[in-house]
């Protein structure tokens, strides 16, 4: 009886969870314009979607910012957990931790009117026209994306044994050389996964985008805000369906990457328990 009513519990917290996005996939297909009631299967609103030019233009600056904010924030974040990794001071290190995480639990709200002040405190100083622009979005994003980049790459390098990189130098390597050979290679899985996650943050924010956006420069979200305040039609159904299926992607490769990491550390430490047997 107990695990009928667990099964039970379990299936309305997915239907709870899944319906809201299974609604919105079957109505994207919808021929007419109705929003409660299926007429015929058709791909009309997609490719409605695809003449809108205001759409496609907020889709192709919303790639180039997340990608632009994903290769600054990964490249920062990687150097930066290498850095805390190297801290020899554990009060420090848990400093540094700290400091890490108060982007993610500090409220977007604030994060983007905080930025928002500073930019136009900074633009006002040297007397620009128009303080909020593409690089002010650009800097917000990377702001928030670090946090988790480091959050990422930071266990990986702290799986690492510490004497592979000291043989390696041992062996003739550069500190350089053992770094790009020994200690990227293991962290690899740690900094796709974190610019995965960057890319997927920044490619669905929109609190600190809105306020730190200028008028030149419009993204997904904003636009779809935007798009809320009119009618409502289909084709914001179509769009959310493609943002969707886009995400989902982008979690199943993460996934893979995290399951291949993890069977690859299950087998070293299988050999490292069998060399010390031996």
């Amino acid at each position: 009886m107990k695990k009928v009513i667990s099964n039970i519990l379990t299936a309305l917290v997915y239907i709870f969870l899944f319906a809201p996005i299974v609604i919105l996939l079957i109505f994207s297909f919808n021929e007419s314009k109705s929003l409660s009631v299926f007429s015929n299967f058709s791909f009309r609103w997609y490719r409605e979607l695809l003449k809108d030019r205001h759409t496609l233009e907020a889709v192709r600056n919303t790639l180039l910012l997340a990608a632009s904010a994903t290769v600054i924030s990964t490249i920062m974040g990687t150097a930066a957990a290498w850095g805390i990794d190297r801290l020899r001071s554990r009060w420090y290190r848990g400093f540094m931790n700290t400091v890490t995480d108060i982007p993610m639990t500090n409220p977007d709200i604030i994060t983007g009117i905080s930025l928002m002040l500073m930019f136009v405190f900074v633009g006002r100083i040297f007397g620009a026209r128009n303080s909020l622009n593409f690089w002010t979005m650009l800097i917000a994003h990377v702001t928030f994306c670090l946090p988790y980049v480091i959050l990422q790459v930071l266990p990986k390098l702290q799986q690492i044994d510490k004497a592979l990189p000291e043989a390696a130098m041992d062996l003739g390597c550069t500190q350089v050389g053992a770094f790009f050979k020994v200690e990227l290679p293991e962290m690899m899985p740690g900094i796709v996964t974190g610019a995965i996650m960057a890319f997927t943050i920044s490619m669905d924010d929109f609190v600190i985008s809105y306020f730190t956006s200028g008028t030149g420069f419009e993204t997904l979200p904003i636009r779809i805000y935007s798009m809320t305040k009119k009618t409502v039609t289909p084709k914001m159904y179509a769009l959310a369906t493609i943002i969707f299926f886009v995400t989902l992607s982008l979690l199943l490769i993460n996934n893979f990457i995290d399951d291949k990491s993890t069977r690859k550390g299950g087998k070293k430490a299988k050999k490292a328990k069998k060399a010390k047997k031996d």
